[in-house]
């Protein structure tokens, strides 16, 4: 390999994706109500985390970020065995993965001089980290160099979107996310949310009346981007997120499909990734989040 990609748990990415192409992953802490702090994905699956969020609406849960040793334990290994490391961390605006692992990164080019480590900020979170990471593994599979892929990465970071609607906007504004959106939640109780997640900050995207309605509109929302960047869904990757219901997700995935046809030449549905949101961003949407994440491809 020329470089190990590393990310924190925030990419969402399967434990079979991340298995298939070598990635190494950080994970993030989640609790309910006093619970102690449990590892994502490994002491409690997404699923259960969506199960419990469903059967105890007035819980809130709450995540912590991975500690500097977290962030040590995983690098250093490679750091060891002379192996170059890209790490990418969750949007810096969310949260402070991001300067765990910048610190993670000092210690261990003291430790080790001839270290080469390189944290990146995504901006993004969930699908479209994950569609970020997924770029950095075509970077490394096509024979790119660590500094090559590096740049390329920090080159098309502010391409990456997310478009998104959720249940309601009460998680949001129990995690302190709720931003630009707090005019929309005192005055818009009852409608359906659309967001826009665009260089790190959250951004109101309209309301619609019922989730149907919502995702026609986020539909709308997206062709409107390429239109005002003169761009097309082609030189794009794009993913679909979704919170507790699978099957939602697939049905997402196919309105979004059916909507780029209109106006690109997208013609395999399955270029489409499907994932489920994570704790770390879950716990902020709710487990309703329903949308999509792209990120220009790095050789468009």
């Amino acid at each position: 390999m020329n470089f190990q990609i590393v990310s924190d748990g925030a990419s969402d990415l399967p434990v079979e994706v991340l298995e298939e192409n070598s990635i190494s992953t950080v994970p993030f802490y989640v609790s309910f109500g006093e619970e102690e702090l449990q590892k994502e994905a490994s002491s409690m699956s997404v699923k259960d985390f969506y199960k419990r969020m469903v059967n105890n609406p007035d819980v809130f849960p709450k995540t912590s970020l991975p500690s500097v040793n977290d962030y040590i334990e995983v690098l250093e290994p490679y750091i060891k065995k002379n192996i170059p490391v890209i790490c990418i961390c969750i949007d810096l605006k969310i949260s402070g993965s991001f300067n765990s692992a910048s610190m993670a990164k000092s210690l261990l080019e003291d430790k080790y001089k001839n270290a080469e480590i390189k944290v990146i900020d995504s901006t993004v979170l969930t699908a479209a980290q994950g569609v970020y990471v997924m770029e950095a593994v075509r970077m490394r599979n096509d024979n790119l160099s660590f500094e090559e892929a590096y740049n390329k990465l920090e080159e098309i970071k502010s391409t990456g979107r997310i478009h998104f609607t959720v249940g309601n906007v009460e998680y949001l504004k129990h995690g302190g996310r709720i931003g630009r959106l707090a005019g929309f939640a005192a005055g818009a109780l009852g409608l359906k949310p659309l967001i826009v997640l665009e260089n790190g900050d959250i951004f109101p995207g309209g309301v619609a009346r019922s989730r149907k309605k919502s995702i026609s509109q986020l539909m709308k929302v997206t062709k409107k981007h390429f239109e005002d960047i003169g761009d097309t869904p082609d030189n794009y990757s794009f993913v679909v997120g979704y919170g507790y219901d699978e099957a939602e997700g697939y049905e997402y995935r196919e309105k979004l499909f059916s909507s780029l046809k209109e106006y690109s030449n997208i013609d395999n549905i399955e270029d489409i990734k499907v994932i489920q949101i994570g704790a770390t961003t879950g716990v902020h949407t709710g487990p309703y989040a329903l949308g999509h994440g792209f990120v220009k491809k790095y050789d468009k």
